[in-house]
């Protein structure tokens, strides 16, 4: 009969004592080291094998190689960046509450993986306002790109093209709407519309969208009047940075940013070249504080493609702008620049998708803010997004790289993202549930 002996088991029988004279092996013996354990000088032979020495790499593409996180771009961001230019990208509004807590909500899950699934491929394609995207995130518009690094929008733009996702142009950006769609004729570009007082300039925006073959309009809703972004105040932000005392001093560690930024083309509100005024007179003329739902209508009536509003913070205010002509929502904050101590995007996430299925509404929700790994852009298409948008996340490759760095934002994103599906066992987007995450209790 087989006798099974558990490892561990103190019940298991013992083998019979040896009583032969020298038959008990070193290792049993008190005070005697087996061989294998005695201290002895290292020959060259069993070190050579250990002494691989890499030759030290000072290039641009080395030096993103070691990026492996969204942080690692914003550690190299910091430190190639003037500090006014990195504040503008980085911060937020008041005390920063609102990006705090939409980045800790990410954070504040957890994953529920399925196991013995098939998940040697994986498929990160996805449908998002009547086209196929090659991954489920975009690039959010950001205005003043030019500022973070010389490449600017075209560096965002070429990137998405590459990278087979949509880049979306802000009203201030600095780059034209021609001119983004010359340098990524093949990529998707969509164009970001704050509503003007004047509807005629307006107007002009969205015809000139349309004509640069823009198929996606995003209006921006949150913007009634501007936030109060205090490290730009205390950093005495400009546009263009001013040459003070201050920013002299900072250029002496940053070369590279001032170099290009003083020998390329003078910042300018690219979309805006037509018309004259100060800064001010641009961006007060940009925030008007008496838009409504009838001036949705009359956006919806204008633009023939799909429409997007972005900048919803409530289940109503979603349910409101499909009723008025909406093909998709944005579920934002503006990043934490607008409001303090706003709704939290993630948060709000599975009231929307609830109050869209209650409706039998096909609208598209789009979520942005806080998302700094491919597992946070997971994480919302499992509760119920049907795509996100980054801003920050590809502006730190931007000011890390240049077009290189974009490029090397979104493929960390994509990986964090094939890496993150492969361990929750599911090899499609569609397979996503809500069952895949927890929201921790505090």
């Amino acid at each position: 009969m087989t006798q099974t002996i558990e490892p561990g088991n103190p019940e298991a029988p013992t083998q019979p004592e040896d009583t032969g004279a020298g038959t008990r092996s070193a290792a049993a013996i008190p005070g005697i080291i087996p061989a294998a354990l005695k201290r002895r000088v290292p020959k060259y032979s069993d070190l050579a094998p250990l002494m691989q020495f890499k030759k030290p790499e000072f290039s641009r593409a080395a030096r993103l190689r070691r990026a492996s996180t969204i942080w690692d771009l914003r550690d190299q961001a910091k430190r190639r960046t003037p500090q006014a230019p990195f504040d503008y990208t980085d911060g937020a509004a008041e005390a920063e509450i609102t990006l705090r807590r939409a980045r800790e909500a990410f954070l504040d899950i957890e994953f529920r993986p399925g196991i013995l699934r098939n998940v040697s491929k994986i498929d990160l394609t996805t449908d998002i306002l009547g086209k196929t995207s090659r991954l489920p995130v975009g690039i959010a518009p950001t205005g003043f790109t030019r500022m973070m690094h010389s490449e600017g929008e075209y560096a965002g733009s070429q990137a998405a093209a590459a990278a087979g996702i949509p880049y979306t142009l802000s009203t201030m950006g600095t780059a034209s709407i021609e001119d983004v769609a010359a340098a990524a004729p093949d990529g998707r570009n969509w164009f970001q519309l704050y509503l003007w007082t004047d509807r005629d300039r307006s107007l002009e925006l969205i015809e000139r969208a349309a004509r640069a073959g823009n198929d996606t309009l995003m209006v921006t809703v949150d913007t009634a009047v501007a936030g109060a972004r205090l490290r730009d105040v205390r950093n005495g932000m400009t546009i263009p940075p001013a040459l003070t005392i201050k920013t002299v001093l900072d250029a002496s560690y940053r070369p590279a940013w001032w170099f290009n930024f003083l020998t390329h083309e003078p910042l300018t509100f690219a979309s805006l070249s037509r018309y004259t005024g100060t800064v001010a007179d641009l961006i007060n003329s940009m925030f008007d504080p008496t838009l409504t739902f009838d001036d949705l209508d009359w956006l919806r009536e204008t633009w023939k493609g799909k429409l997007v509003v972005k900048g919803i913070q409530t289940v109503e205010d979603a349910r409101r702008v499909v009723d008025h002509g909406a093909d998709g929502v944005v579920l934002s904050n503006h990043g934490g620049r607008q409001l303090d101590r706003a709704p939290i995007p993630f948060h709000l996430l599975p009231d929307v998708k609830a109050a869209f299925e209650a409706d039998n509404s096909d609208a598209a929700i789009i979520l942005d803010t806080g998302i700094m790994s491919g597992a946070d852009i997971i994480a919302a298409l499992a509760l119920g997004a049907d795509f996100t948008m980054i801003g920050r996340a590809y502006l730190y490759g931007l000011m890390a790289g240049g077009r290189a760095g974009v490029d090397r934002a979104i493929e960390i994103l994509e990986k964090d993202m094939l890496r993150t599906m492969a361990l929750l066992g599911v090899s499609r987007i569609s397979e996503l549930t809500p069952d895949h995450v927890r929201l921790l209790s505090k």
